[in-house]
């Protein structure tokens, strides 16, 4: 029986062969169906660049398996896709198709560009297929009084929820060349050390599958991309690390089984909650694409689309380092990691003004019509003027209602404001 990481070492190195070698012919399918990208006022880009990169990703995961497949029943390597105790009656071949259901899903929308709701539905599909295999969290332990609690049916609910918002997060954060595809990679073999540090190796093989197939196919989406992920690949490696992250806690999940995967995606996390933030402080549908995310903060202040990429690695990675660091410590220490990496976070996010909005409503006097302006637009900054005043009254007059400081000066800001209005 040769070595343990065998197996591993041949699944990682399938998926790389494999997405280097078909992501120049998914580039020519994305071509003839007219999958491509073309440069606009909110993309990066400035040349035509096909999409679809998902074909190369999603046959690096496919052909990995494979080739594991026939070493354990061909060179009689360890059984390394197999259930842990936790998920003894999980059915693989329900997350086959859950992985082929977010794929098409992605691969559709590339093509003809889904409405929001069909592309959602398709996302409940795929993981209400792999919940149906069987990959469910039943029980959650109260941190509050160490007992556990039984989610009983909620436990479907919550976790179709959780993988179609982990499919989400990596769909919004895929704005740059090589940003979605080298953060999968950094947070993939993050996932894959603590599988097999806990001794989970069907997450471990997923897990380094998916390494093996992002960095093979960011070999062409580095800057300057030849090829996009398009949604066929960012919602299939959202999937892919959700798997994982499930695959590899305890039926009984902890405070800390739940929180290391959302740890390790923190960067992407902060960025699609701030953008919901954003959108919902200036009246813009959250759905609606704006110049507000982290990479664009970074393009903004200086940085080349280069150097913010490696920005956002290096945050990823630093979250996965204390992630790592979080798993190895008492109770104590771990609590105050967490709390390092998210103020540090946080501070960031901040300091990078990412709940600013970058969409106003402005009010056109020659058509008539209410439009949304950018900061590129000359009606921007009165548009934001008008719009910090508003809400610095309404934070005034919130503190009044509350009977705390600041109530007079709400009254004065008031009364000054009306008498502005009659001059």
């Amino acid at each position: 029986m040769g070595a343990a990481w065998v197996p591993y070492a041949a699944v990682f190195a399938s998926a790389l062969v494999t997405a280097l070698a078909v992501t120049p012919l998914a580039s020519k399918i994305a071509w003839r169906a007219g999958a491509v990208d073309y440069p606009s006022a909110r993309r990066i880009n400035k040349q035509p660049v096909p999409r679809m990169g998902g074909i190369a990703v999603f046959a690096g995961i496919v052909v990995s398996f494979l080739v594991q497949y026939l070493g354990t029943t061909q060179l009689d390597w360890p059984t390394i896709l197999q259930p842990s105790a936790h998920l003894e009656g999980i059915d693989y071949r329900y997350l086959v198709g859950g992985f082929t259901a977010i794929f098409l899903t992605g691969l559709i929308d590339d093509k003809y560009h889904l409405k929001p709701l069909q592309k959602f539905i398709g996302q409940i599909i795929a993981a209400v297929i792999a919940v149906a295999g069987g990959l469910v969290i039943g029980e959650v332990v109260n941190p509050f009084a160490h007992t556990l609690i039984d989610l009983d049916w909620a436990a479907y609910p919550i976790t179709v929820l959780y993988l179609v918002a982990y499919v989400n997060i990596f769909n919004l954060i895929d704005g740059l060349d090589g940003l979605a595809s080298g953060i999968a990679s950094i947070a993939g073999f993050t996932m894959f050390l603590l599988a097999l540090l806990q001794q989970r190796p069907d997450a471990a093989t997923l897990a380094i599958a998916l390494v093996g197939a992002a960095l093979g196919f960011l070999r062409y989406n580095f800057h300057p991309a030849s090829i996009f992920l398009g949604d066929s690949g960012s919602l299939l490696i959202g999937y892919a690390l959700g798997t994982v992250s499930l695959l590899s806690v305890t039926r009984i999940a902890g405070f800390t089984t739940i929180i290391v995967p959302l740890v390790i995606a923190g960067m992407p996390i902060i960025d699609t909650f701030s953008a919901i933030i954003r959108r919902r402080r200036a009246g813009v549908s959250i759905s609606h694409a704006d110049r507000g995310h982290i990479h664009h903060r970074l393009l903004d202040d200086g940085f080349d689309q280069r150097q913010v990429v490696l920005l956002m690695y290096a945050w990823t990675a630093a979250l996965c380092v204390g992630t790592l660091a979080m798993t190895q410590v008492k109770v104590l220490p771990r609590v105050i990691i967490f709390a390092f990496l998210v103020i540090g976070s946080a501070a960031i996010a901040f300091k990078l003004r990412l709940f600013e909005p970058v969409l106003l409503h402005h009010y056109n006097k020659k058509t008539g019509q209410d439009e949304l302006v950018t900061p590129d637009d000359p009606a921007f900054q009165s548009e934001k003027e008008q719009f910090d005043e508003e809400h610095h009254l309404e934070r005034l007059e919130a503190l009044a209602r509350e009977g705390r400081p600041g109530a007079d000066r709400a009254d004065t800001d008031g009364k000054d404001a009306g008498r502005g209005q009659q001059d």
